[in-house]
């Protein structure tokens, strides 16, 4: 489905893609400044993840962060690849490595959400 383009969305996707890591709803409302209410940019994160633009990371902070697709192709849109936050200094990001999950016969392995904790390269 063809969605129309407007200034909201163009604002937070331009956000998402000039991010070196993952950002939560929470981090990109404080870089729109009251641009647009809470209502309006999750229904906008939701069509970039709808449409393949965006994916979503549960974190085990209880926060959902959000990241552009940037090894996605039309019709083929996977993320299994691992997603890092640091402990320290609370960054989340993708890391560039594919997880390969293999699985018993007669599953299908459509799409996986790995989460590992630890300590970033600046905070170890």
């Amino acid at each position: 489905m063809k969605r129309r383009t407007t200034s909201s969305k163009q604002a937070v996707f331009n956000i998402l893609k000039s991010s070196e890591v993952a950002l939560s709803q929470d981090d990109i409302e404080k870089k729109v400044a009251g641009e647009m209410n809470r209502a309006t940019m999750y229904r906008i994160l939701n069509s970039f993840c709808e449409d393949g633009h965006v994916h979503r990371i549960f974190s085990d902070d209880g926060r959902t962060y959000f990241a552009v697709c940037l090894n996605c192709k039309e019709n083929d849109h996977h993320h299994n690849h691992v997603h890092f936050r640091c402990l320290k200094c609370l960054r989340m990001e993708c890391l560039k490595e594919e997880i390969e999950i293999k699985m018993p016969q007669g599953y299908t392995f459509k799409d996986a959400n790995c989460l590992v904790t630890g300590y970033c390269n600046c905070c170890s």
